[in-house]
Order: structure tokens, then C-alpha cells, then sequence
């Protein structure tokens, strides 16, 4: 079986870093009753404070599928992006491991 995760890029607007930290902490509670792994990991650009990377290990191609079909992912997303500039998602399979 082909490990899935999923990977944002995330530029959040200037002098709203805390708050879009708040709001992606709600809505990874949230995601992982929808199949994300428990390693979710959110991390901020050191050189760019307003840049994110988020990060996660998925249970299957089908949970990430179902997960972005959900009207709760639509309503969450459209709460982060009140404070986002933009953002982009990517769903990623493993292919190899050092």
C-alpha cells in the first residue's frame, strides 16, 4: 500500500499569523476524524513569517477524497482563507525512503 499524505502551502496576510495558526489547529481536530494521521505537522517559513507549510500522513486516497468532499472542509477552509492571501493544497504519494 502507497503512503499518502497531504502537503499546503499556505501565505497568510500580514499581522494574522496567530490567528490562522488558531483557526488550522480547529481545523486539524477536525480532519482527523476524517482520516488524517495523528503527525500533522504545521511549520512557518523562517525567512518568510508568513508562509506555512502543512503536513500529513493520510489513511488512504479515499479518506482524502471523501475528506475534501465534506461540507465541513469547505466551510473550514473558507474560515482559514479570511486571513489567507493564498494557498495550495497538493495530495502526495511516497515513492521512496532513505
Amino acid at each position: 500500500m502507497t503512503a499518502i499524505y497531504t502537503h499546503t502551502t499556505w501565505r497568510v496576510k500580514p499581522g494574522h499569523e496567530q490567528e490562522f495558526i488558531e483557526r488550522w489547529r480547529e481545523w486539524i481536530e477536525w480532519s482527523h476524524l476524517q482520516g488524517l494521521g495523528p503527525s500533522a505537522l504545521l511549520l512557518r517559513d523562517a525567512e518568510s513569517p508568513s508562509t506555512f507549510i502543512s503536513f500529513g500522513p493520510w489513511l488512504s486516497r479515499d479518506a482524502v477524497r471523501n475528506w475534501r468532499a465534506e461540507a465541513g472542509y469547505h466551510e473550514r477552509v473558507a474560515r482559514l482563507q479570511e486571513v489567507l492571501e493564498s494557498f495550495s493544497p497538493r495530495t502526495l504519494e511516497q515513492v521512496a525512503e532513505g
